[in-house]
C-alpha cells in the first residue's frame, strides 16, 4: 500500500493519526452508556482485541458526563486507549463530553442543522452557515482549550436539508457538508480535526472519499480520514461489503483511521479491521482471458471449474460451456492487449492456504476496484480444498453485490448497535434475514433507533426501526407506515407490509 494522499498528523490523546503512523483501529460500544461497568468491561475487550481508539454514544448531557467515569475507572485499570464522545443532536452533549474524553464525533447532518423542508436562495444559505458557526464556535473553545479533536462525520442519508436542497443525497453533497464544517473549523483557527464520509453504499462511500481527497488537494488541505461503510450487517455480507468500502480506498493510499461496522459484539469487528489492513498491503497476480462472441451478456460472470455450482460459466477444457452446453473460447492475454470492448475480460485469481475469512477478505480486495471501476466483465476463483467449491462461488456472487454491479439475493443494511438500542439487533436481523433473504433485489434496513434509522436505511426499501424500549417502527423507503409496534409482533409486521406491497415471493422449496 503506497500512500498517495500524504495528511498531517491529528494528536487525540496518546495516539497519532495521520502523517506516517499506522492506520489506527476503532471501534464503539454497544452497551448503555450510563452502565459504567458493562461499558468499561466492553472498552477492555475492544482494547485487547486490538482497538486503538474506543468510541461511545453520549445521546445527551447525563450520558456524556458518565464518560468521566468510564475513563476514570478505565485508567485504574491500566488502559490508556483515548475515548471518542458519538454526538447527535444535542451541542451541550458536545460540549459536556470535550471537557472529558479525548475526541468527540458529530454529524453535520443532525447535529446543527434543523429540518425546513424549503428551497434557500443565496442570501438564506449563506445566512444559515453563519448561524452553524455561532453554533459551533462555543465547541471549538472548549476543544481547543482541552486539546480535543474533533471528527466531522458526514453519513449519507443524514444530510441537512439545505445540502440536499443544493446538492441532492450524493457523494457531492457529502463533501460540500464536510468541507462547510472544516472551514468554519480553519477560520477558527482549529486544526485538530478528522473528517469521514461514510454510506451503507459502498460505491457512494468510495466516491465520496476519492472526491473529499480532490477538494482537499484543489485547496491545499490535508485532514485526516476516518473510512468506514456504516450499516454493513453481519457475518460474511458484512465482511465482504467493509471490505469493498475500506479495502478498495487502503489500496489507493487513501485512510488514516477505520472502523468496520458489523452487527456483531464490537471485539469482533477488530480482527476483521486487522485483516482488511494486512491484506490491502499485498499484491496479487491475476490472470486474464477474453471471452469473445458471447452475445446475451447482461452483468458480470461467474467462472468455475465445478459444474456442482450455480456459476454461469464451467472451465472445459480450453473454453467455457454454460449449463445448456453452449462452448465459448476462452483466450488468456495481457492486460494491456485489451482493446476490444466488445470482449468480456474475466480475470483469475488464486487463493492457497487462507482460511474462510482470509479467503473472503483477500479475495473481495482483488476484485472490487476492477468491478467497480468497468474494467471486469467476469470472475474466476481459483480456491485449493481447504474452500469448498460452494462457497467459493458463493463469494463469487457476494462479491458481485456488494459491488452494486449484479444483485443475486436480499440486502440487509443493519447498524452494529450501540448504547442507544432497546433491542436485540443482533438475533432480529437473524430472524428478519431467516424470513425474508430469497427475496431478490430487495433492500430491508434493521436500525436500533431513531438516529441513524431513517437517515443512514436511505438506500433500503423496507426498514425497521428501535423506537423506544420494545417499540418498533416501520417504514416503505422514507415514509413512517406504522409506529410502535410490539416487538414480538414486528417481524410478522414486517413481512405483511411486505406482502401489501406486491414485493413478497414464496419462498422456493
Amino acid at each position: 500500500m503506497v500512500k498517495t494522499f500524504s495528511t498531517h498528523i491529528v494528536k487525540i490523546g496518546n495516539v497519532q493519526i495521520g502523517g506516517n503512523n499506522p492506520i489506527r483501529i476503532q471501534s464503539m460500544t454497544n452497551t448503555d452508556t450510563m452502565d459504567t461497568l458493562a461499558t468499561v468491561e466492553q472498552s477492555i475487550r475492544m482494547i485487547k482485541a486490538g482497538c486503538k481508539l474506543v468510541r461511545i454514544t453520549a445521546q445527551n448531557v447525563k450520558a456524556a458526563e458518565n464518560l468521566k467515569n468510564i475513563q476514570t475507572e478505565l485508567r485504574k485499570r491500566g488502559y490508556t486507549t483515548p475515548l471518542i464522545a458519538d454526538i447527535h443532536f444535542n451541542p451541550k452533549a458536545a460540549e459536556t463530553a470535550a471537557h472529558i474524553v479525548e475526541k468527540v464525533r458529530i454529524n453535520p447532518g443532525n447535529y446543527i442543522d434543523k429540518k425546513s423542508n424549503k428551497n434557500y436562495t443565496e442570501i438564506e444559505y449563506r445566512q444559515e452557515l453563519e448561524n452553524i458557526k455561532k453554533r459551533l464556535l462555543p465547541l471549538l473553545e472548549i476543544c481547543k482549550e482541552n486539546g480535543t479533536a474533533i471528527r466531522i462525520g458526514v453519513n449519507h442519508g443524514s444530510l441537512s436539508d439545505r445540502i440536499l436542497n443544493r446538492y441532492g443525497n450524493t457523494p457531492e453533497g457529502m463533501v460540500e457538508s464536510a468541507m462547510e464544517f472544516a472551514n468554519i473549523c480553519k477560520s477558527f483557527g482549529f486544526e485538530n480535526l478528522v473528517l469521514s464520509l461514510k454510506s451503507s453504499n459502498a460505491r457512494a462511500m468510495i466516491n465520496a472519499n476519492r472526491l473529499m481527497v480532490e477538494r482537499m488537494i484543489t485547496e491545499g488541505l490535508n485532514y485526516p480520514l476516518h473510512l468506514g461503510v456504516t450499516e454493513a450487517g453481519g457475518g460474511e455480507d458484512g465482511r465482504i461489503k467493509s471490505t469493498v468500502g475500506i479495502g478498495t480506498l487502503l489500496k489507493e493510499g487513501i485512510g488514516d483511521t477505520i472502523r468496520v461496522s458489523l452487527t456483531e459484539d464490537p471485539e469482533f469487528e477488530i480482527p476483521v479491521a486487522r485483516k482488511i489492513i494486512k491484506f490491502s498491503k499485498t499484491v496479487s497476480k491475476p490472470e486474464f482471458f477474453l471471452i469473445r462472441n458471447f452475445k446475451d451478456y447482461k452483468h458480470p460472470l461467474v467462472i468455475s471449474e465445478s459444474q456442482n455450482t450455480k456459476a454461469d460459466l464451467f472451465v472445459n477444457n480450453d473454453g467455457l460451456t454454460d449449463k445448456s452446453g453452449n462452448q465459448y473460447p476462452l483466450v488468456k492475454t495481457d492486460k494491456n492487449l485489451i482493446k476490444n470492448p466488445e470482449d468480456i475480460v474475466v480475470v483469475k485469481n488464486a487463493y492457497k492456504n487462507l482460511n474462510k475469512e482470509d479467503f473472503l477478505i483477500k479475495s473481495t480486495l482483488d476484485y472490487s476496484c476492477p468491478l467497480l471501476d468497468g474494467l471486469c466483465q467476469g470472475i474466476w476463483l481459483d480456491t485449493d480444498d481447504t474452500i469448498s467449491d460452494k462457497d467459493t462461488v458463493q463469494t463469487a456472487y457476494d462479491i458481485l453485490q456488494a459491488t452494486g454491479v449484479r444483485i443475486s439475493k436480499t440486502e440487509f443494511i443493519a447498524c452494529p448497535s450501540c448504547g442507544r438500542t432497546l433491542f436485540n439487533i443482533q438475533k432480529t436481523l437473524e430472524k428478519i434475514s431467516k424470513e425474508t433473504k430469497h427475496l431478490k433485489g430487495l433492500k430491508i434496513a434493521v436500525m436500533g433507533c431513531i438516529v441513524n434509522g431513517p437517515g443512514e436505511m436511505a438506500d433500503a426499501d423496507y426498514g425497521y426501526v428501535g423506537a423506544g424500549k420494545g417499540k418498533i417502527t416501520l417504514y416503505k423507503k422514507q415514509e413512517v407506515i406504522r409506529k410502535n409496534i410490539e416487538e414480538e409482533k414486528a417481524v410478522e409486521a414486517l413481512i405483511e407490509l411486505i406482502k401489501e406491497n406486491g414485493d413478497w415471493v414464496e419462498k422456493e422449496d
